[in-house]
């Protein structure tokens, strides 16, 4: 199993300032072809041009996620992304989105995730103004029925229901979140409560809608091989007569958090083996030591060679057959996971090794061949997640959303990417000591049932 909020945000963990800083100075070349403006309505739009196919992206990310909804409305973010995949809008017929892209021979998609939504399309170049048309409709022409909303509420209980029994840890992972973020905001699940989700209403959504799908909460990006003052005219064509509506605030509760080590075990009926989720809760995203965050992250747990892969991994050693985790940033918020999946009967070895590695890191200093490697890996990665126009665009959107949570914007992007160079082993130990502690651990052991 994969834990759903950092796989799912693998693409946001890319996005977020600490990953930013990946670029040495000879690459901030990387970033050319990189602009940005806001329309008076408040919609941010950021250009991306590159040549090399002859495609283009366009990607509208909206400020609504699921830390956005209220106590006993839970699910509607989730439940509103399939109502925009397939419901239509004002001038566009339901599905007409979807096969009008496919066919001029593009894709499209959506992401519902913990602090945003994403929409966003591949396309032929010479097809822009259909996709920017297409999202400027939906943007704020959402046509909603009754009927539509009780198909899209049917189909989002029974993939609820699926994913149960598909995914055995799912309920475990809902679980842990609620320990680790403590709450409701950050802790309840993304896909929602299924009692939430049958008393939800088609007001609540068109409520959530109007709220939160304006232009001032939403960030547009071309991405690919265009022509900027043409697509330039397309935005101010399409986007430009919406009305400026101002968001909600966002409020949410401070959360206090007892320094005392923290273990619950739970018994879950679906799980097919014992496991085990380990979280550490981290500085803020954009701090001045995300750099030094994400490559422990590299070093403990990406790649191969990575100290728990090969601790815990080990064909010799058996402790354990599955681990995945790593920095999960919502909003402004970061943690640190770790899922295991134990061998018979293992987990407190599971544990005992995640701790003997954590302690290791903590009293000695790496060695420059060893961080030298992390750093590779890293760049490597970020390459891998900025591959296609589309994964440019995403990864753009959530780098303006990182940035500006820090009073930053994009053009920042360049003065964030020296920022690996000056990591050194005793700013990995200081960080070690700092954060991955017994008293900043949340673990929550499954047992078969």
């Amino acid at each position: 199993m994969n834990l759903r909020s950092v796989g799912r945000r693998s693409v946001a963990a890319a996005a977020a300032v600490g990953v930013l800083a990946v670029f040495l100075p000879a690459q901030t070349s990387f970033f050319s072809g990189l602009t940005h403006y806001t329309l008076k309505n408040g919609l941010t739009v950021i250009f991306h041009e590159h040549f090399d196919l002859p495609v283009v992206s366009v990607a509208v990310g909206y400020n609504a996620g699921s830390i956005h909804e209220m106590p006993g409305k839970t699910g509607v973010a989730y439940l509103l992304e399939k109502l925009m995949m397939f419901a239509g809008s004002a001038n566009v017929s339901p599905l007409e989105h979807i096969s009008s892209i496919n066919r001029i021979g593009g894709t499209l998609n959506a992401n519902a995730l913990e602090d945003q939504t994403l929409y966003y399309q591949t396309i032929p170049s010479n097809h822009l103004a259909l996709a920017l048309w297409l999202e400027s409709d939906r943007m704020r022409t959402l046509d909603l029925s009754e009927e539509k909303f009780e198909k899209a509420r049917s189909d989002l209980l029974e993939e609820l229901r699926n994913r149960r029994t598909s995914e055995p840890f799912l309920n475990s992972l809902q679980t842990f979140d609620q320990l680790l973020y403590s709450d409701f905001s950050f802790g309840h699940s993304l896909l929602g409560d299924e009692n939430d989700i049958r008393n939800l209403t088609l007001e609540d959504v068109k409520a959530f809608y109007d709220a939160r799908y304006v232009p001032q909460n939403a960030v547009l990006c071309i991405s690919g091989q265009f022509n900027k003052t043409r697509a330039q005219e397309l935005v101010a064509r399409y986007f430009e007569s919406l009305p400026g509506v101002k968001p909600p605030a966002v409020t949410f509760e401070t959360p206090v958090f007892p320094k005392t080590p923290f273990s619950r075990t739970t018994e879950d009926p679906l799980a097919s083996a014992p496991a085990v989720f380990l979280g550490f809760r981290l500085s803020a995203p954009g701090a001045p030591d995300s750099a030094i965050l994400t490559l422990l992250d590299f070093i403990l747990m990406k790649g191969r060679s990575a100290r728990l892969n090969r601790r815990l991994l080990n064909r010799e050693a058996k402790i354990a057959f599955q681990l995945s985790g790593g920095i999960d940033r919502r909003f402004n918020r970061t943690v640190y996971k770790i899922f295991i999946i134990a061998s018979l009967p293992q987990i407190s070895a599971c544990l005992d090794a995640v701790f003997s590695e954590l302690d290791k890191i903590k009293r000695t200093f790496l060695s420059e061949t060893e961080i030298a490697k992390a750093k590779t890996l890293y760049r490597q990665d970020l390459f891998n997640r900025t591959a296609t126009s589309a994964d440019w665009a995403i990864f753009l959107i959530q780098s303006f959303r990182a940035l500006q949570s820090t009073g930053r914007t994009l053009d920042d992007l360049v003065r964030e990417s020296d920022r690996i160079l000056k990591v050194t082993p005793s700013d990995i130990v200081a960080i070690a000591n700092r954060y991955f502690t017994l008293d900043n651990c949340v673990v929550l052991q499954v047992r078969m049932k």
